[in-house]
């Protein structure tokens, strides 16, 4: 029995069959990556269009800078046509006139006024009057008036009456003194008005009498014998000299 097996086991052709592998023993299969794709190429930055430049010379040599636009220039004041008038004394509340029209108390000021010569007459209390002819160009102009000051400009040709004889000569007078020019130069003096110790007129005598501190004495006459010279000049004299004493001060030369 064994052996007819055997010997049928030779006359059967041995096949093989072959099954897939079950899924837990299968290798996987990889498939092959993708070629990486090459990297972007990265752009060049595009910059705005620049401004328009211009070279500015330095010491370390050229450089650029941004053109800005030049601020507009202010507009041009046309220049003045007429007067303008700044009027202050040291006088408060003195009288202000311009070709006899009233202004105002000073200080004061005159507008529009017109280009050339006029006149200006101030006036305070207890002070002479002022009055000049000023003249008067486009633009403003300050006017200062000072009352408290004392002037004096006074002259008077005279004769020195000599106890034998006489001379000729002239006597001026200012703020800062009485002389006497002449060429006769032992009767020449100069003086302080407030030191004379007489100054004093005869209007019937025609006489003019002045004492000098040191006691010497001068009797002047008029050339023409006219006493009316000889009083005016008494008067600005001896007003000058009361102020002096007062204490006004002089005037400049």
């Amino acid at each position: 029995m064994i052996a007819a097996v055997a010997a049928g086991a030779v006359a059967v052709t041995a096949f093989v069959v072959l099954r897939p592998p079950t899924p837990e023993t299968a290798e996987p299969v990889v498939a092959p990556a993708p070629a990486a794709a090459p990297a972007p190429k990265p752009r060049e930055p595009v910059e705005a269009p620049a401004a328009r430049e211009r070279p500015v010379p330095r010491a370390e040599g050229p450089v650029t800078e941004t053109a800005a636009e030049e601020p507009a220039a202010p507009p041009v004041e046309a220049a003045p046509t007429v007067g303008r008038l700044r009027i202050e004394t040291d006088v408060a509340g003195a009288q202000v006139f311009l070709d006899r029209q009233f202004v105002g108390a000073a200080p004061v000021v005159a507008e529009s006024i017109a280009p050339g010569s006029h006149q200006l007459n101030v006036s305070a209390a207890g002070f002479e009057s002022y009055a000049q002819t000023i003249d008067v160009a486009p633009g403003e102009r300050d006017i200062v008036i000072k009352f408290r000051e004392v002037r004096l400009d006074a002259a008077l040709d005279v004769i020195h009456r000599h106890r034998i004889g006489s001379c000729r000569g002239r006597l001026v007078a200012t703020p800062q003194g009485l002389r006497y020019e002449t060429s006769n130069r032992d009767d020449a003096f100069a003086a302080s008005l407030v030191d004379l110790e007489a100054f004093q007129v005869d209007y019937l005598e025609k006489n003019l009498n002045v004492r000098l501190p040191k006691g010497r004495q001068f009797n002047f006459t008029d050339p023409d014998g006219n006493a009316d010279r000889l009083f005016v000049f008494h008067r600005d004299v001896e007003k000058a000299r009361d102020r002096l004493r007062k204490g006004d001060p002089p005037a400049a030369d």
